[in-house]
């Protein structure tokens, strides 16, 4: 037949030292059983005498031919592919639909976990190793002179803190008590050249190169994909503020005009770190008293958070694992909605992150500038966001952890002092609010207060009972409903996405299983510090509805990528060790990306779709509004004739002002105010609700001269009434 194999191919097939199996000659039989090149040439050698071939092979003509097509043995990790798509299939199930139910999706999970279980059993699934530690003995040594002079300025500071203030001469004393006590612990180390000698080295060399690795440009990829998620319509998504941000920008503007404060009651209270960096948003930028400038304060520190969530992959796992878990993060829908709501929410993972990573690697090296680094960031955390004071707990937790497995021999003193070391510099840091929590205990536990007790509100049940259901609603978030306010979420739905929730639970069960075999502290840490860190939200005991809440959680979010790219990181090690190959590495990444494009495809639809339509029916258009009252202003009337007539629950007239460009005037006019108008004889102009009838009667009973006028809002329900009164004679 034209397409049977040669006696010449024959012969190329047997010598050729490669991977490739012998062919066969029809009629002919080769012997069986041999695995290697060894046995098949022995084999192949006897068939070759018993087809009466006497001529020496290495006196025979060389003949070039093409090459064969070469069989490739591989073992397919099939039980790894079924705990895959047992997973992902669960979480399909569990996506929002009328008639989902836990039934499906929660036996699929279970078998998903006994096949993974079974699979680590068998080898099948790598077990990855965890990071070695370093054993160094720390002289445990202090230098006296700047301790005693930081407690000093410390103390001084202390007394200048009262009266809520920020000043020149208490942040002057603080800042370098801070640095006196940091310098008197800080153990000196190889310092690198500075870098202006750097800089001439490399001015001074005859040839310039540049040279990019293979891994600096997936890290390139990775953080060009989570800047586009992050930034990409960012003046539109979402389009509206709500009252929380017109309380934030009166503090910005107090902030701007002199009134640096501690602590901002406004409102129950808030920190202050987002008001200073709205702040130097504004005076940098430009950007004025508004939406944008408070969404790039919070959007920035939202970047800012994922490259220590790839440090933090190096911690426990490998640089991949920071890979995954930064790259899943940067475009997952949780950690973009709450940066793009421009509130305090993002500061909680921004300063855990690096307080965790500093940690997590102080312990693994024994190296107490890391907890020094790690109090700081501790520190500064507590100025962010209420629920990081939770923080300090879930490094209490940790310690705990690690002291009783066996990591911590022979060093437990020495992490005692490191743990105090940690808790000094954060109280340092920490000291403004600390005098002003001091003496306005009240107005600093306020908002904590009405949630965890009876403040507010008394408890609409058992506090046992509601805290356990808190609990498991906030542990089901991932995959079930991350709850019901639509500013921050896409209401009931699952807060991850499909792939990273099946990674998320795969991880999880990975842990547990390698805890198991290998009892280290860091495994079982990753899990427990998850439940710890959305306390603030699962301990809303008044107001049970509010939990879970993607805000309250949101550092969370640090050791759930973890665990993502934990999982993801050892799916594609067990396909790369079970495709023999070199095309098996090239078949694991490009699985990896597969599952990374799919889930990107659903949290842009998550952010850029649904949430963004939710939202737009759910806000008011304050800004539409506000674009009204500009243009009238600007043409015929001016910004003191122009009312927007209160209603019962519908917009915040602050922000209009806001939006208008007028950051300190409140538009609004009740009802029985409008007989105050009749005084001004100006163009006027009244912005009325679509369903306040009363208010239309009153007004051109008023004004029989005006023109009223139906506003189209560019969101259906949306619309408003206008109600022009022209301007009488004699202005």
């Amino acid at each position: 037949m034209v397409n049977e194999p040669s006696v010449l191919d024959y012969f190329k097939s047997i010598f050729t030292f490669s991977r490739g199996r012998i062919l066969k000659i029809p009629g002919g039989e080769l012997e069986k059983g041999t695995e290697n090149k060894s046995g098949e040439v022995k084999g192949a050698s006897r068939e070759i005498l018993d087809l009466g071939v006497t001529e020496r092979l290495d006196t025979a003509p060389r003949i070039e031919a093409e090459p064969l097509p070469q069989a490739v043995l591989v073992s397919i990790p099939w039980l790894c592919f079924a705990v895959l798509g047992l997973a992902l299939l669960a979480q399909r199930s569990l996506e929002p639909n009328p008639e989902r139910t836990w039934t499906i999706g929660g036996v699929l999970y279970l078998l998903a976990a006994i096949a993974l279980v079974l699979a680590i059993w068998r080898g099948e699934w790598v077990v990855a190793p965890l990071p070695s530690g370093e054993r160094r003995s720390d002289p445990l040594t202090v230098r006296q002179i700047p301790l005693w002079f930081g407690i000093v300025f410390i103390f001084l500071a202390f007394l200048t803190f009262g009266g809520n203030r920020f000043t020149s001469l208490n942040v002057s004393l603080w800042l370098a008590g801070l640095a006196l006590i940091s310098s008197a612990f800080w153990l000196p180390g190889s310092q690198p050249r500075p870098g202006g000698l750097r800089l001439r080295v490399f001015l001074d060399r005859k040839q310039w190169g540049l040279s990019i690795s293979r891994w600096a440009l997936l890290l390139l990829g990775a953080a060009l994909l989570a800047i586009f998620f992050r930034v990409y319509r960012l003046g539109q998504v979402p389009p509206e503020m709500v009252s929380d941000h017109a309380e934030k920008l009166l503090d910005v503007w107090d902030v701007l005009h002199g009134q640096t404060s501690i602590f901002f009651p406004r409102n129950t209270g808030r920190e202050a770190f987002q008001m200073y960096l709205t702040a130097a948003v504004i005076q940098l930028l430009g950007t004025g008293y508004t939406f944008l400038s408070l969404k790039i304060g919070t959007v920035l520190g939202g970047l800012l958070t994922l490259p220590y969530i790839y440090l933090l992959g190096g911690e426990v796992g490998r640089r991949r694992i920071g890979l995954f878990a930064m790259v899943f993060a940067g475009i997952a829908y949780w950690p973009n909605v709450i940066s793009r709501i421009a509130l305090r929410f993002t500061l909680y993972p921004l300063f855990f992150a690096p307080t965790l990573y500093y940690f997590l690697r102080g312990l693994r090296t024994s190296n107490r500038n890391d907890f020094i680094l790690a109090g700081l960031f501790l520190g500064i955390g507590l100025h962010g966001y209420s629920p990081f004071r939770f923080v300090p707990i879930v490094i209490l937790v940790g310690i705990a952890l690690y002291l009783l497995h066996r990591q911590s021999s022979g060093r437990r003193m020495q992490v005692v002092f490191y743990l105090i070391l940690l808790g000094l510099v954060a109280l340092v840091v920490f000291l403004p609010l600390l005098r002003y929590a001091l003496s306005n205990p009240d107005m600093f536990s306020y908002r904590a207060l009405t949630r965890l007790g009876i403040v507010e509100r008394p408890f609409p049940g058992s506090p046992l009972l509601i805290f356990l259901k808190n609990l498991w609603n906030a542990l089901t978030m991932f995959f079930w409903d991350n709850g019901e306010v639509w500013v921050i979420s896409v209401t009931h739905r699952p807060a991850l996405d499909i792939v990273s929730a099946a990674l998320f639970f795969l991880g999880v069960v990975y842990l547990l299983t390698r805890y198991v075999r290998q009892r280290h502290w860091l495994d079982i840490f990753l899990i427990v510090s998850i439940p710890l860190l959305m306390m603030p939200s699962i301990l809303s005991l008044a107001f049970p509805a509010e939990n879970p809440s993607l805000n309250r959680t949101a550092a969370a979010l640090v050791p759930v990528f973890l665990i993502v790219g934990i999982a993801l990181d050892g799916l594609l090690t067990t396909l790369e060790t079970h495709f023999t190959s070199g095309r098996g590495r090239v078949f694991a990444w490009g699985f990896g990306i597969l599952l990374l494009f799919i889930a990107a495809m659903q949290n842009y639809g998550l952010v850029f779709t649904q949430y963004q339509r939710v939202y737009e029916l759910s806000s008011w258009n304050s800004s539409e509004m506000a674009q009204v009252i500009r243009s009238f202003a600007e043409s015929v009337g001016d910004v003191d004739s122009a009312y927007v007539v209160a209603y019962p629950y519908w917009v915040d007239t602050r922000l209009i002002g806001f939006s208008a460009g007028y950051p300190t005037k409140d538009f609004a006019l009740w009802p029985e105010h409008f007989v105050d108008t009749l005084a001004n004889r100006r163009a006027k102009l009244f912005v009325i609700y679509l369903q306040d009838q009363t208010s239309l009667d009153a007004l051109k009973s008023m004004y029989p001269q005006g023109q009223l006028h139906l506003h189209p809002s560019r969101v259906e329900t949306k619309d408003f009434w206008l109600f022009f009164v022209p301007a009488t004679q004699g202005t």
